[in-house]
């Protein structure tokens, strides 16, 4: 355990694992799926302001926070429906990365 330098309490600090190569796909998303996000990303931040601005709980029961969450649902529901692309970059990135180890 560690202590940090700024609070008074330790925090675990774990030893550095080996980095394994993996090539990381990105979304291909469609100006549908691209509009979407958009709205619902206004939403989000619309809705986490008034509540943080009114001071609302942050309790299970609240509707204002269930809205949020559910906004939020749908915003990793499109956009986990959009396919993944791995990029060239990416495989080289990795064919590279795998060749050094």
């Amino acid at each position: 355990m560690a202590a940090s330098l700024t609070t008074e309490f330790a925090m675990p600090v774990s030893a550095p694992v080996a980095v394994r190569a993996r090539v990381r796909p990105s979304r291909r998303i469609t100006p549908e799926a691209g509009h979407a996000l958009e709205i619902l990303g206004h939403a989000i931040e619309y809705l986490t302001d008034e509540l943080v601005h009114c001071g609302g709980e942050l309790s299970p029961s609240n509707s204002e926070l269930q809205a949020v969450q559910l906004l939020m649902e749908r915003n990793r529901q499109v956009y986990y429906e959009c396919p993944e692309v791995v990029t060239v970059g990416a495989r080289l990135r990795s064919m590279l990365r795998l060749r050094a180890a």
